[in-house]
């Protein structure tokens, strides 16, 4: 069975440019249950150079479907058997004023757009920069 990767590495994804962010802002949910952004957000915010795109986005989405810590391997692997969307597509960069850098492992972290850091990224020439999806289409 084929997987496929979101993974980057020694990237820096931009937050979108049709985002209305100003900054990196928290996202809040006004129900019980944690929204997808919010859980990304905890993971990575929590965890900075921890986890990979993959484990963030196979461990958001187990979390979601109520899997048992048992079935992951096999779940994870039905997960990338198919494509799936990266961080680019994620709220965070694309909504929620965010840039994800993936360290040269593949380690994320998130940095707002307001941040030093963030402005570091971009003016660094050593690092490869791409652009969180747009929400709407040109």
């Amino acid at each position: 069975m084929k997987i496929h990767s979101t993974n980057y590495f020694n990237t820096f994804i931009e937050v979108a440019e049709d985002s209305k962010a100003e900054s990196g802002v928290q996202p809040i949910s006004k129900r019980d249950k944690k929204t997808v952004a919010q859980m990304q957000f905890e993971m990575i915010a929590q965890n900075p150079y921890i986890y990979t795109s993959d484990d963030v986005l196979f461990l958001v989405f187990a979390e979601r479907k109520d899997f048992i810590k048992e079935d992951y391997p096999k779940e994870r692997e039905q997960f990338f058997s198919k494509g799936q969307p990266c961080l680019r597509a994620s709220p965070l960069t694309k909504s929620y004023g965010f840039g994800v850098h993936s360290n040269k492992e593949g380690k994320v972290a998130i940095y707002g757009m307001e941040t030093e850091e963030y402005q570091e990224f971009i003016s660094d020439k050593e690092i490869i920069k791409t652009k969180a999806m747009r929400s709407s289409r040109k």
